[in-house]
């Protein structure tokens, strides 16, 4: 971490209630990618739903890993939202050297989930996202959230690019919104959280629910201290009751309650820091190394990373341009595309995370993401992915061309999507896909999971019926209309790669179509060229082809991409 974190108590008395000198964070991942909308998931009191499963497996298994088939039976699930459950759950672990993580597709149901990171991931489930900031004159923006509901029977009351146009991203929930809200889940939670990492041992009240040095740990899944995460200190030697362990002895268990008193007055510190740093940055105090700076909605230049280590690299209110970050632009590890219309987006590096939102008209290409991506809001965007999972939450008219090795997961109120195989390149692709753990080998372009049509997670309510309906499904695009995507070489001679493909294969009837493309290309420039046409007659023709290409170069929008180039 940047900082070491101190004991914040005295070892003359371990028993005493330590001063928080420390600030704790959420860990943002489960929460922004890991809340699945599966009603049966959603328990009205989650510690009494889950601590007869908790000992449940306690009993049946000695390793405390489930796997899927006892998931799916225990959970009176399908055994596809039961695989759903355990691939969520590997894309936000906190410990990258869990089997879960490291686990083979093909091996993931057996493997199994840790039972401890399993509870966390099933009680979150009953979160609810905070809704947009409202506007300070309530009055010019009463329409924009209806407080009925988002949905007219399968309608939303806006599309997606209404309601984000609207509603632009100044006020939308900031980082430092969510990351309180999410604090104040916790708080209020805590005591829940903690029953059921804890083990029972003889003695009265408090002192019967003990906290071991290995269930600490798993509260890793939900908050780090620092800005570093997984890449800090384990969690247990941030706290006062596990960090002078002796390695080679067993640490002795903790009263429940006095980690519950300790990570309470953190909590509570933790809020009370956001709440100053939103209030310095509503007085127009906030330094640049604010972590949710402002930037210029409009200015290309203004997409920039934040400071911290914790924080994604931001890509906001990109209008009619082109936009490229490669890897050695980014020192984060998660992207947001926020807000973003009319353009091309290039993200060509390796992430862990990615989320596309409020964007339209544009084409966003992510390099290689290893963990999820999530597309939400977007209206006529083509999407172009290499990522281990994808999720599609209320698109319009899009168009995705996935390499992803999960199926990928469509809920909300969706329409007009259809789904094709991956169908781009750039020189350090593979690379970048091998160094976050992505495999060209499977691509599960063509097994969308289309689930609910309304997200039990918003805190909107939603009219009778929307909550069981299906959301609308996603078509296969027909082999005759896919193409190749050019990335631009913008840094040749720069950089060094050995991808020179497309790695993933392409299935039969697109690869014909490929070929016939090419083919039919080159029997047209041959009778070009074979043309017997006197030289002033070839040069009327060539002028006729540039002026249809000029056309069409400014109907589409391509045109910006050669300014662009230009100006390289």
């Amino acid at each position: 971490m940047s900082n070491p974190i101190e004991p914040a108590t005295s070892t003359s008395d371990p028993n005493s209630t330590p001063s928080p000198t420390i600030l704790l964070h959420p860990r943002r991942e489960p929460f922004e990618h890991g809340l699945l909308p599966i009603q049966k998931l959603v328990f009205t009191d989650p510690v009494q739903a889950l601590t007869p499963l908790k000992q449940r497996f306690s009993s049946s298994s000695s390793t405390h890993r489930v796997v899927s088939a006892a998931l799916s039976d225990a959970l009176q699930t399908s055994t596809d939202h039961a695989r759903l459950i355990l691939d969520t759950l590997s894309s936000v672990l906190h410990s990258e050297s869990d089997p879960l993580v490291t686990a083979r597709p093909e091996d993931v149901d057996s493997v199994g989930a840790d039972l401890r990171d399993l509870i966390l991931f099933l009680y979150i489930q009953s979160y609810k996202r905070l809704l947009p900031r409202s506007h300070k004159d309530s009055a010019a923006v009463a329409d924009v959230w209806p407080s009925t509901s988002a949905f007219d029977g399968f309608l939303s009351a806006l599309s997606p690019l209404q309601l984000v146009r609207s509603n632009t991203c100044r006020f939308m929930p900031s980082q430092a919104d969510e990351e309180a809200h999410q604090l104040s889940y916790l708080q209020k939670h805590l005591a829940n959280i903690l029953s059921l990492l804890s083990e029972p041992v003889e003695g009265e009240g408090e002192e019967s629910m003990v906290l071991t040095m290995e269930g600490f740990e798993h509260l890793g899944f939900l908050i780090q201290f620092g800005d570093k995460g997984s890449e800090g200190v384990p969690l247990s030697q941030a706290s006062p009751f596990f960090a002078n362990s002796d390695p080679d002895m067993p640490a002795v268990p903790v009263p429940s309650s006095q980690v519950h008193d300790w990570l309470l007055e953190i909590i509570a510190s933790s809020l009370e820091h956001v709440s100053e740093k939103n209030s310095a940055k509503e007085s127009g105090l906030a330094s640049n190394s604010d972590q949710d700076v402002a930037m210029d909605d409009t200015n290309p230049s203004s997409a920039k990373a934040s400071q911290s280590a914790r924080s994604p690299f931001f890509i906001k209110g990109i209008s009619k341009s082109s936009y490229v970050k490669q890897a050695s632009d980014l020192n984060n590890s998660s992207v947001k595309v926020i807000n973003c219309h009319d353009s091309v987006i290039y993200v060509l590096a390796p992430l862990r995370y990615a989320t596309i939102y409020g964007c339209s008209d544009a084409t966003i290409v992510l390099g290689a993401v290893g963990k999820a991506v999530r597309v939400e809001h977007c209206e006529r965007v083509h999407v172009i992915i290499a990522s281990k999972r994808v999720c599609i939450v209320n698109c319009r008219e899009c168009i995705f061309y996935l390499g992803v090795n999960q199926r990928p997961l469509i809920v909300g109120d969706n329409h007009k999507l259809q789904v094709a195989p991956y169908n781009t390149f750039y020189s350090q692709l593979e690379e970048h896909m091998t160094e976050v753990g992505i495999v060209a080998t499977i691509n599960r372009w063509d097994e969308p999971l289309a689930l609910g049509a309304a997200d039990p997670h918003d805190s909107l309510s939603h009219p009778a019926g929307v909550a069981d309906a299906q959301t609308e499904p996603a078509t296969r695009l027909d082999p005759d209309q896919f193409t190749n995507f050019l990335i631009p070489n913008w840094f040749k001679g720069e950089l060094t790669g050995s991808t020179r493909n497309n790695p993933y294969p392409l299935p039969d009837p697109y690869f014909a179509s490929q070929q016939r493309n090419q083919k039919n290309l080159g029997e047209i420039q041959q009778i070009l060229r074979e043309a017997p046409l006197e030289e002033n007659r070839k040069r009327e023709l060539s002028c006729a082809l540039h002026v249809y290409f000029k056309d069409w170069l400014y109907a589409s929008g391509n045109i910006r991409q050669l300014y662009c180039l230009q100006g390289e």
